[in-house]
Order: C-alpha cells, then sequence, then structure tokens
C-alpha cells in the first residue's frame, strides 16, 4: 500500500517551488492563486527571498504547504494515495491531498494557523529542545518533575523527542536529561512552544476558523497526528487537528500504525527529505522516496 507524507515546518529552503511554477502551467495557476488569497506575493519571497524571508511564520506554514500540496496536483496519475499523514502543518496539506479540504481553505486556515501561532508566542516566551539517544519514558518523566511548563512534543522517532514549554523549564529539563545521559539535548532556534499547553490561545482562534471550514469525505485515511490512528470521519478529523496544536505530534506511532495497517511505500511530497530519514529510523525495512514532478501536468 502506499502511504504519502507531508513535511511541517523547517523544511523550507530559499527557491522552493520555482521548478514547479517554472514547468507546471497548472502549479503556476495555484501560486497565483495563492498570491491572491494571502494578500502579498509569497511567491517571490519562496522564489527568490533569503532564509532569513523564509523564517517568517506568516510566510513559512503556508510556502511548505503550498510546495507539498501543489507538487501532489501535478504528481496527476501517479498520485494514488491509500493513506496520507503529515508531520505537524504537514497534516493541512495531507488533508488537501486526500480530499477532506479544498485548495483555498486549506491554505486559509494554514495562513490562519500560522498568525495565531505567532501571537500566541508573543504572548509569552518559549521555546523547544531536541533531545536524542534516550528512551521516551525518560523524557517524559524528567518533563513531568521539572518546575514549570515543558512537556514532550514530537515523538520523531526512537531516541529523538523534541520537548516544548517555558524557557527556565525547558533549560532545566535539558540539564537534567543531559544528567540521564542524552547523548544531546539542545535548545532549538524556534520562536515558540509549539504542541505544548502555551498554544492554548492559538488552538482557541484556529479551532472558530476550523469549525466554520466545509471539510468533506476524504477518499483514503489520514493518519493524525493526535491519535496515529487511521481516520475517515470528517468530524473526527476536524476535533483532532483542533487538539493538534496544543497535543504531541505522534510520528513514530503514526508511521508504526501505517506500516501495520500495511504501508510497504512512504513517499514524501514536499521540500526536503526528513521525514524519509525518520520512516527508516522507525523502520529500517520500510520504503520511503520523494515525490518528483510530473512535467505534463
Amino acid at each position: 500500500m502506499n502511504a504519502y507524507i507531508f513535511p511541517g515546518q523547517g523544511a523550507q529552503f530559499s527557491g522552493m517551488g520555482l521548478d514547479l511554477y517554472e514547468n507546471a502551467p497548472m502549479a503556476q495557476d495555484l501560486f497565483e492563486k495563492a498570491n491572491n488569497i494571502l494578500g502579498f506575493s509569497i511567491t517571490d519571497i519562496m522564489f527568490e527571498g533569503s532564509a532569513e524571508d523564509l523564517k517568517q511564520t506568516k510566510v513559512t506554514q503556508p510556502a511548505i504547504f503550498l510546495h507539498s500540496v501543489i507538487l501532489a496536483k501535478t504528481l496527476g496519475d501517479q498520485f494514488k494515495p491509500d493513506m496520507v499523514a503529515g508531520h505537524s502543518l504537514g497534516e493541512f496539506s495531507a488533508l488537501v491531498a486526500n480530499g477532506t479540504l479544498t485548495f483555498e481553505d486549506g491554505l486559509k486556515l494554514v495562513s490562519q494557523r500560522a498568525q495565531a501561532m505567532q501571537k500566541a508566542c508573543e504572548l509569552q516566551p518559549s521555546t523547544m529542545a531536541a533531545v536524542l539517544g534516550l528512551d521516551d519514558a525518560v523524557v517524559e518523566s524528567v518533563c513531568a518533575s521539572t518546575e514549570g511548563i515543558v512537556v514532550a512534543a514530537n515523538y520523531n522517532c526512537p531516541g529523538q523527542l523534541v520537548i516544548s514549554g517555558e524557557i527556565d523549564a525547558i533549560n532545566k529539563a535539558c540539564e537534567t536529561l543531559k544528567e540521564k545521559g542524552a547523548r544531546r539535548a539542545l535548545v532549538l532556534p524556534v520562536g515558540g512552544a509549539f504542541h505544548s499547553p502555551l498554544m492554548e490561545p492559538a488552538r482557541e482562534e484556529l479551532a472558530a476558523a476550523i469549525e466554520n471550514t466545509t471539510f468533506n469525505k476524504p477518499n483514503c485515511p489520514i493518519y493524525q497526528n493526535v491519535t496515529a490512528n487511521a481516520v475517515i470521519d470528517e468530524a473526527a478529523i476536524k476535533t483532532n487537528l483542533i487538539s493538534q496544536l496544543t497535543a504531541p505530534v505522534k510520528w513514530t506511532q503514526s508511521v508504526q500504525q501505517m506500516i501495520a495497517d500495511g504501508a510497504t511505500l512512504f513517499t514524501e511530497v514536499g521540500p526536503g527529505k526528513v521525514l524519509q530519514g525518520l520512516v527508516k529510523k522507525i523502520d529500517r525495512t520500510a520504503g520511503a522516496t520523494s515525490a518528483t514532478l510530473d512535467t505534463n501536468a
């Protein structure tokens, strides 16, 4: 069975999407439509902007979404998913790819999500840290016993977990994790505590937007970050998508469940190859590849 997976924040790069724009008329149309929906020329920033320009929250999330979704649409008959999943932001790309959301609605939600998250970040200084080389249970235990808000946020693969929370709590937890034998406990250059209780204001804002958006019946299951299980019910998809901002990304568990349910080939659709690497670390026997542009689309 073919599983298609969609990357999240951090996969952006200068020049992203330009090959799609130059080689697929469908892509040109969709990029121009995106510029109109967003009210600024995101294509100028994607194609010609610096890495610093692409780091702006209002740019990063829509840019990765656009790269992923437009690439999926240019695949034509090649694109036949039996199941989909996306890492954090990538879940919105996956929901457009499996027909749950329209391109326009998906982009609007991603833009609203980015702005809501930015506002939440500005309310309280916070951050995230990558922890390598410890069992999940040890990391969870340290988070639970650390004073302040600090939680497990991204279960990326065995031995690689990202924690999220208040700056002081993250720093204290990192020290303890190193004492417990972590190979690394490294604070990340991010602007906030994503997938933690500190994103509650953003969750509330996004919830209103999601509730006012039409969700269609998907043409294949999505394995959502919050549950790590196959979901096809539109109401459940909405609920999980709203919960996602303050809940951990269960990527390891999602990939394991997709394999258990019959996935044999994982195709990453979008910028970078991060998810393929994680899939191979989760199960080295799984096939993993990148989607490539069909210039006839």
